[in-house]
């Protein structure tokens, strides 16, 4: 059964992401999860923008993961640098077979497939000012607290 309409739609069955997106996204999200972060799909940031993958630390340390699927899907995407201003390292995730040498050098690369994920490069740190990282995160707990009301009472009425 559906969300009805007007509340939220649990992502990451958008429609949006391809099938190998979805499979490097569950391998980021598992990687995540080892690393000991918890991880939001698809959150989206005050600019509009989504974020594919954000994981939160224990310690309050946000990465933001944009996941490419194909070398067309890296080459049309203008929007990723503006996402380094929400998160304290930046990654891309890709498959295996992808050509890495084109991901930018300054970023963190994830490998991943559907039943995990390495980190082949760290990701540099810049830090977050106090008042982003508040907003962020607040972002982050408000959405994963939305999805699981929603999951649990599908017609329930949720921001």
């Amino acid at each position: 059964m559906g969300v009805p309409s007007g509340l939220p739609e649990p992502p990451p069955l958008d429609g949006r992401q391809s099938e190998r997106a979805r499979e490097i996204q569950r391998g980021v999200v598992r990687l995540l999860a080892l690393q000991g972060c918890a991880s939001v799909t698809e959150l989206v940031l005050a600019t509009g923008r989504r974020a594919d993958v954000v994981g939160l630390s224990a310690s309050g340390e946000l990465w933001i993961v944009e996941i490419k699927s194909s070398v067309e899907d890296f080459r049309s995407d203008q929007k990723w640098p503006e996402y380094r201003d929400f998160c304290d390292r930046f990654f891309f995730a890709v498959a295996v077979d992808f050509p890495s040498e084109i991901l930018p050098a300054d970023t963190g690369l994830v490998l991943a497939d559907r039943y995990g994920g390495e980190v082949v490069r760290d990701a540099p740190e810049h830090r977050l000012a106090g008042a982003r990282r508040k907003a962020v995160t607040l972002r982050f707990a408000t959405a994963a607290a939305n999805r699981l009301a929603a999951i649990c009472d599908p017609r329930g009425r949720y921001p």
